[in-house]
């Protein structure tokens, strides 16, 4: 009999586990939906890294704007720019313009853009906690990557339940780092200049160029 009900026991916590699981897709498919509608995305975000072992607590702020493959990020004082082809980065501080071929696009520090689906594959995805920000209700999916990974225990990304946008990414590490970046102010196909994700190097004289 106890054999019996720990088979049942295993079994119930499967069926809830699909259940979680598929709960949470089909909201992410929402997502990814909504946000694949959008001809221009432009958000402010906050990104805050804290390690209480460490006694570490930064918080720093920036915006980017998207329009397919193509960004320009304010981030730290300098530029980054993705004009489709070649990836730009502006220090000003520096008087330095970094010139670079982006073809990794799975690497999300290297294409900001990703951060708004870079979840569409390589996680195992469950339905997690639910909390009030405002008058946001914002539900949680935490994702476990499939494969190892030396860094990453996990991430919550938070969605505002009812306009089905992302509204915040927290990554949990394995040393104790837990870094949350936040989305705010956030308008969608808002008109760009042609000319708005190209650069003319012709308009840093003084810089070096790193190419």
């Amino acid at each position: 009999m106890k054999k019996i009900l720990f088979i049942l026991f295993l079994f119930t916590i499967e069926i809830v586990k699909s259940q979680s699981s598929i709960k949470a897709i089909n909201l992410l498919d929402e997502v990814s939906k909504k946000i694949s509608s959008y001809e221009s995305i432009i958000f402010d975000f906050t990104y805050s890294l804290n390690n209480k072992e460490e006694q570490i607590k930064q918080e720093t702020n920036g915006n980017i704007t998207v329009s397919g493959d193509m960004y320009k990020l304010n981030y730290l004082g300098a530029t980054q720019l993705f004009d489709g082809k070649k990836t730009y980065t502006v220090v000003p501080e520096n008087e330095e313009i970094t010139i670079s071929n982006t073809d990794n696009e799975d690497d999300i520090s290297i294409n900001p853009t990703k951060l708004l689906t870079f979840y569409k594959s390589g996680y195992k995805y469950y339905w997690d906690i639910k909390q009030k920000h405002g008058e946001k209700l914002i539900q949680f999916i935490k994702l476990i990557p499939t494969e190892e990974n030396p860094d990453l225990n996990y991430l919550l990304l938070g969605i505002d339940i009812n306009s089905k946008d992302i509204f915040r990414l927290i990554e949990i590490g394995k040393n104790g780092t837990i870094t949350t970046l936040t989305i705010k102010n956030k308008k969608t196909n808002i008109k760009l200049e042609e000319s708005f994700f190209s650069i003319n190097l012709k308009d840093y004289p003084d810089y070096y160029i790193n190419n």
